[in-house]
């Protein structure tokens, strides 16, 4: 079968990541512990969150959440989120390159990303449509905050940005960076995927306990297609495709 059409694991042959013999020290994994964690987005977000509130530019007018607050916040801690992810990368001496695209051709793994929107619909739908079915109780909120966001076709637009560049693009590149950081010092891939699936639902709560498990669960399998082909684009693909199905049906909902 085609390399661009499964799931396979990446080429064989040495990979260009792996530690060059050096001894695993204590200080190794403070260092990229400390690491996940400034790039676990929730610090970066903070303070610029923070900062935009002392400068007067509030997040709510009315009483509803501003899509304009939202859009800037989102695309600044993008910029500076890749920005630190870089950083860390080449001081240890890494290529972003190799981390985020591997050896495959981007346009083969964008083909391979198409089909897998489709998968990552019927996985997250379906978890929802279980739940509702079987515990309904989860459901704990009534209507996604994210909707009220999406009012006019000129908000679906600028919302689609958002979902494209910080939900898709950063995420995922967020994801690989991660992996990576568990993978060679924090436990293993296989853990690391488990630790940054959790946490990726968990940063899904305000939505509900039902959306929390469906993201977690999206979570797993995204980080799991990333592992498999040591690139982001399939992966950036799918979630990109399948945030921009969600703002159409906000925009269905609303209108």
């Amino acid at each position: 079968m085609p390399a661009d059409s499964s799931l396979e694991p990446s080429p064989s042959g040495p990979d260009p990541l792996a530690l060059d013999g050096r001894r695993l020290t204590p200080i190794h994994r403070v260092v990229a512990l400390l690491e996940v964690i400034l790039c676990s987005d929730v610090p970066t977000q903070l303070a610029l969150g923070e900062t935009f509130r002392a400068l007067g530019y509030q997040p709510f007018m009315s009483g509803q959440m501003r899509l304009g607050f939202v859009a800037t916040l989102s695309l600044l801690d993008s910029i500076l989120l890749i920005g630190l992810m870089v950083f860390f990368l080449y001081a240890h001496g890494e290529q972003p390159r190799d981390v985020f695209l591997g050896r495959r051709p981007v346009s083969s793994e964008a083909r391979v990303g198409l089909p897998l929107v489709f998968l990552a619909l019927a996985l997250g739908f379906g978890i929802l449509a279980t739940i509702q079915r079987y515990a309904p109780s989860l459901h704990t909120v009534p209507t996604n905050p994210l909707e009220a966001l999406v009012r006019t076709p000129r908000d679906a637009w600028l919302f689609a940005l958002v979902v494209i560049v910080p939900a898709g693009v950063r995420e995922e590149l967020q994801r690989a960076f991660l992996l990576r950081r568990f993978e060679l010092w924090l436990g293993g891939a296989t853990f690391g995927l488990v630790v940054t699936s959790i946490a990726f639902g968990a940063l899904h709560l305000i939505q509900g306990i039902d959306a929390t498990i469906a993201t977690g669960a999206l979570g797993l399998f995204w980080g799991f297609v990333y592992l498999r082909r040591r690139s982001v684009v399939a992966s950036l693909v799918s979630h990109s495709g399948f945030n921009l199905v969600q703002t159409l049906q906000f925009l269905v909902v609303r209108t």
